[in-house]
């Protein structure tokens, strides 16, 4: 018989970077008693995103994140060119990160649908399932957790 699940996730993060939630996730799959099924992951917030990535070598993340800070840099934009002026955010109401973290929310993703079999996640063996903090600050942040399954 095919039931749900829904519940809410209250995490609290250092500033810029990752958090891995596997274990928040799992958490949720294993509490609802389903074997099989779909978990969508909903973060609730326009400044952080969620990412399926490597959990074996620290590397990755760094340069993930090196990466999206080269693409949206924290003092403005230029055009795609490269030529021009730099033209600073008009929206930085709570800071000069706040215009960038909207951006790189924009460019990833903030909704992640995970399979899940005999009550375990469905994961590759090096992947985990990461918050990206995009902001400078720490933050307390909120997840919401769908499951769907029998």
């Amino acid at each position: 018989m095919l039931r749900q699940s829904l519940s809410q996730l209250s995490l609290h993060t250092e500033g810029e970077g990752f958090t891995n939630i596997t274990h928040l996730i799992q958490a949720e799959v294993s509490k609802s008693g389903m074997g099989t099924g779909l978990c969508l992951v909903f973060a609730k917030h326009t400044s952080c995103s969620l990412t399926i990535n490597e959990n074996a070598d620290p590397r990755v993340l760094q340069d993930l994140a090196a990466y999206l800070q080269a693409l949206v840099p924290k003092e403005g934009v230029r055009p795609i060119s490269g030529e021009g002026a730099l033209r600073a955010y008009v929206h930085n109401d709570e800071g000069p990160d706040d215009m960038p973290a909207h951006i790189r929310t924009a460019l990833t993703a903030t909704t992640l649908s995970l399979s899940f079999d005999q009550g375990r996640l469905l994961l590759g063996t090096w992947q985990a399932v990461y918050l990206w903090e995009h902001r400078a600050v720490s933050h307390r942040r909120q997840l919401s957790v769908h499951l769907i399954g029998e």
